[in-house]
């Protein structure tokens, strides 16, 4: 009885745990689905989101371009999170679309995704930034002592090193 009780459980779960036909309205879930799926592809995005829906920050929205410009220009992927945080609260203060402060705040962007890819793109090619690690990068973005610390910071409290 014992062995047949444990087969029966066994084909059970089985048949449980088969796939179910979806239909035309699974096509049409919520975004959030969507947004699972594509964090389950990249588990960076589900940290980056959850960061800034914490603020309530705009860039929540732009959380797969930071990922894209980062991975382009081969930089830390929490680097222009931070920075965005740090000058403009995710967004929140950002004006003319420029959530980093660039160009002492006068820099203006064509779209808050325009933004994230030219500062990414500057931060990597510039002469000023190229071949420089992430330190480097933040003695030069802005030279007050502290700055670098306050940036990495929240770049450990998006996700710790690593991951």
């Amino acid at each position: 009885m014992r062995n047949l009780f444990s087969n029966g459980l066994a084909i059970f779960a089985g048949v449980v745990s088969l796939p179910v036909a979806g239909s035309h309205a699974d096509a049409a879930k919520p975004a959030t689905n969507k947004h699972r799926n594509e964090s389950i592809k990249d588990p960076r995005l589900a940290f980056l989101r959850t960061f800034f829906e914490r603020g309530n920050c705009p860039a929540a929205k732009l959380s797969s371009t930071f990922l894209e410009a980062a991975d382009t220009n081969a930089l830390d992927w929490r680097l222009l999170p931070s920075l965005s945080f740090i000058e403009s609260t995710g967004g929140k203060a950002a004006k003319n679309n420029n959530m980093f402060g660039w160009d002492s705040g006068r820099a203006v962007f064509s779209s808050a995704a325009a933004g994230i890819r030219a500062v990414a793109s500057y931060l990597s090619h510039s002469a000023l930034y190229r071949n420089k690690n992430v330190d480097g990068i933040l003695r030069t973005y802005n030279t007050d002592a502290g700055y670098g610390r306050k940036v990495k910071a929240v770049m450990s409290q998006i996700a710790p090193e690593g991951d």
